[in-house]
């Protein structure tokens, strides 16, 4: 039996709300970065959350978040919330939603669990309860039940349980936002793009200068820093966003946005890119050559003893190796030929360093004036700036503050 025309009236009635609650998720320690980027786009009641920020708005708000914030994973539309200690109370409360205001049984969706507790301690058992809990509901009702598809479903939906409180949650974005269309080959431990761009706003970086990047990898520092700087939405590469399959998709609405580039600027200043190893300079330029940003990012091969600053005010930012596959010492000689770099080289510029490795960071030899914990994959790392001058310390901060 299908699902008959009253179905459609329910899932008309879900979509029809002009303001609704949304959920925007990211990195730790990138919660600010990304409640600013929300105020400024103009939602409202934003809140920082952990590893989050929960702020509302309209349809408008919901594609300008998936299109413009850097910092965010994926933007979700909680359906609700509730209380459950194991997973059969889980499986009863999923079960209780009138599944037919969000589904048609010829549809494909699929689950994905974030998971902070005791009580649920496999994301993947979590998974498979809210699956069953809803092809269930709809046998039950219906004598069929819509399909379970990992690859392009109509529907994503995200269970998120701290402790034993438990938010379901429509994603509107699908594959997450730090899979910007752009990157066509990465090295072995390349540098999320959602991650490189709280970094660089974190740093105070808005094209004021021209920027480098000793150790670029695979490029995405430089990518990041010129859309920032040109203040491209990082949004426009994307193939597609989950929302796009909703019955409420506003096609002319969406197009508007995405076709609006009265925000972007202009860069006056250039992006500079190197590395010592020659593949890695070759992933940079075919994912530069991608992002339609050649103009404003040069690369080449070269050692950081060879390096030399493009400007008097340069920008840098770099992620180097933090040594899981480089032993201690050499390591350790990595930081402190960059630190020597920096203190002979750049004078009046300003550098920021991330890594893992503390006790390589103090191989750096320069006093760091800011520090963010953030974290990189499962690493814990340290987000540096040091302020390059020449002559004593106190004499440079004395001038900076007169």
């Amino acid at each position: 039996m299908k699902i008959t025309s009253g179905n459609d009236n329910k899932i008309r009635k879900f979509f029809a709300e002009k303001e609704f609650p949304m959920i925007a998720k990211t990195f730790q320690g990138l919660e600010e970065v990304l409640a600013e980027e929300l105020t400024e786009l103009g939602a409202n009641n934003v809140q920082i959350e952990r590893r989050a920020v929960s702020f509302s708005g309209d349809k408008a708000m919901l594609y300008k978040a998936n299109l413009h914030c850097r910092t965010a994973l994926r933007i979700l539309k909680p359906i609700f919330s509730f209380e459950a200690d194991d997973t059969d109370e889980l499986y009863k409360k999923i079960k209780s939603v009138e599944w037919d205001a969000l589904l048609h049984v010829n549809n494909t969706f699929s689950i994905d669990a974030t998971v902070f507790s005791d009580e649920f301690q496999h994301s993947r058992f979590v998974t498979y309860r809210v699956k069953d809990a809803i092809v269930d509901w709809f046998s039950e009702h219906f004598n069929d039940r819509p399909s379970v598809s990992v690859e392009d479903p109509d529907f994503v939906f995200n269970i998120h349980i701290a402790g034993s409180h438990c938010t379901l949650s429509l994603d509107s974005s699908g594959e997450s936002l730090h899979k910007r269309g752009y990157r066509t080959g990465q090295t072995k431990a390349p540098l999320n793009e959602v991650l490189a761009a709280g970094m660089l706003k974190l740093s105070g970086w808005k094209g004021q200068s021209d920027f480098l990047d000793p150790m670029c990898g695979s490029g995405t520092l430089l990518i990041e820093a010129a859309l920032i700087a040109l203040n491209i939405p990082p949004g426009i590469f994307r193939a597609s966003f989950a929302f796009e399959k909703w019955p409420d998709f506003d096609k002319v609405l969406f197009d508007d946005l995405y076709n609006d580039d009265s925000q972007e600027r202009l860069f006056e200043h250039h992006i500079f890119g190197s590395d010592i190893s020659v593949s890695a300079i070759k992933i940079a330029q075919q994912n530069v050559k991608s992002s339609g940003l050649s103009k404003y990012i040069s690369l080449k091969v070269l050692p950081l003893e060879k390096l030399e600053p493009p400007s008097s005010d340069c920008f840098i930012v770099t992620n180097p190796p933090y040594g899981e596959r480089l032993p201690s010492k050499d390591i350790f000689e990595l930081y402190a030929n960059l630190g020597s770099l920096l203190k002979r080289k750049f004078s009046g510029c300003t550098a920021w360093v991330i890594s893992s490795n503390e006790e390589a960071l103090k191989k750096i030899g320069l006093k760091p004036s800011k520090r963010y914990r953030l974290m990189n994959g499962p690493l814990e790392c340290w987000f540096q700036q040091y302020e390059l001058f020449t002559g004593k310390r106190n004499d440079y901060l004395q001038k900076k503050n007169s």
